[in-house]
């Protein structure tokens, strides 16, 4: 019997969300999932397209990215995923994208503005933006840690790379993805007409703690 079932269905439906959400093109991107109990992580394997993806693909690794269980090599960012989960035991999911508009700010090395109330409520503030690093080590996990570490953000951008976003499962993560490309695509259009209007530090904090304290059920 394979290990961590549910967490395997759940992150293989979740990646359908990343191509759905135009998010990924190819086989770019990647979603991880920390199961508490084991700190086992389950995350997609590399280079396998979205479509063929399925439970039995997923790839199974410790918490210091060594393979536990699977027949596929597991993502090439597997150990910046990792190195998320250990500096963060708050954070159950990971995501990474490239995803078109998110990117378009990294690749200029700059953050994305809190210029609209949908920022003030999930991002508490601007997303930020981290240096750049090479992809397959630790260096890409470490950025991201230390760039979200004085943020309210959920996610980060990476110069000339693209998203990273976390969230407490794998749903929050891809939720954070999804709207840190949304809004990032707002602001960009809104760049193309003109200066977009501020929202307070004030007023965005009152967002950001009505949406996280008030907000749903």
């Amino acid at each position: 019997m394979m290990l961590l079932p549910k967490l395997r269905e759940e992150v293989c439906a979740l990646h359908a969300e990343l191509p759905k959400n135009n998010l990924v093109a190819w086989t770019s991107g990647n979603l991880s999932a920390r199961d508490p109990e084991t700190n086992r992580v389950v995350i997609k394997p590399s280079g396998i397209k979205f479509a063929d993806l399925t439970p039995e693909n997923m790839v199974v690794v410790d918490i210091d990215g060594k393979l536990i269980e699977g027949d596929y090599k597991p993502s090439s960012d597997t150990a910046s995923h990792c190195v998320i989960y250990r500096a963060r035991p708050d954070v159950n999911g990971v995501v990474h994208t490239h995803s078109r508009y998110a990117t378009a700010f990294a690749v200029l090395g700059r953050e994305i503005p809190c210029v609209t109330t949908a920022m003030g409520d999930e991002f508490g503030g601007p997303i930020p933006c981290g240096g750049f690093a090479l992809i397959g080590g630790e260096e890409i996990g470490q950025l991201v840690v230390d760039t979200l570490k004085d943020s309210h953000s959920p996610s980060c951008l990476l110069q000339n790379h693209g998203v990273f976003a976390v969230g407490k499962d794998a749903e929050g993560a891809i939720k954070a993805a999804i709207m840190t490309e949304d809004n990032a695509a707002i602001v960009w259009l809104a760049l193309q007409i003109g200066a977009p209007l501020t929202i307070s530090d004030e007023d965005v904090a009152k967002l950001h703690h009505r949406y996280t304290h008030v907000y749903g059920q």
